[in-house]
């Protein structure tokens, strides 16, 4: 968006206000929305939403359209801010814990083994489907998309992208169960 750059710009040079309104009014859902799908609580979305358009207000005038678009450059301030919020929480969690009451995270060498073999199998199986429907299984499961969001993107019928995931689960069902791997 053209616009937003021009609005961005004006901010940074000019320091216009009605512009950094505009700005905000555009960006604040967005950030808030995008903070809260990738896992903060609503306060510290909030929080982390002001943050970042605080930022924008102080450091518009670093902002350069040649580099990258206005939403990348705000959205790239927000992704280092909710980092930022994410490492701060680990370590006070991390300073309040035992130590010692820690468990190993590290797998024994035979569930490794185990693992990678599944793993190579789960591949294998995918790469046995038809495209069609590896795409679909991609879109929901990979991507986390609903059946009717699948259907939307890809313009197939509901009933279609439904049929076709169940297909596709039947065949690596079957191919998972011939290569011997088992339900964890």
């Amino acid at each position: 968006m053209n616009e937003l750059d021009d609005l961005l710009t004006a901010v940074g040079t000019d320091r216009d206000r009605e512009a950094f309104t505009i700005l905000f009014d555009h960006f604040k859902p967005r950030l808030h929305a995008q903070m809260l799908r990738q896992g903060l609580a609503p306060f510290a979305a909030a929080d982390v939403t002001q943050d970042v358009m605080e930022a924008v207000w102080r450091k518009a005038h670093l902002f350069d359209r040649r580099k990258s678009a206005a939403a990348t450059w705000v959205f790239y301030i927000a992704r280092n801010r909710r980092i930022d919020v994410r490492r701060r929480s680990r370590e006070a969690d991390l300073a309040s814990e035992d130590l010692c009451a820690i468990p190993d995270p590290t797998e024994a060498c035979d569930e490794c083994v185990d693992s990678a073999q599944r793993e190579q199998c789960v591949h294998a199986a995918l790469d046995d489907l038809p495209a069609e429907q590896l795409a679909l299984v991609q879109l929901a499961f990979f991507e986390g998309l609903s059946h009717s969001t699948i259907a939307a993107r890809t313009k197939l019928p509901l009933g279609t992208v439904k049929s076709r995931l169940r297909l596709a689960f039947s065949r690596l069902r079957r191919s998972l169960h011939e290569a011997g791997v088992t339900q964890a």
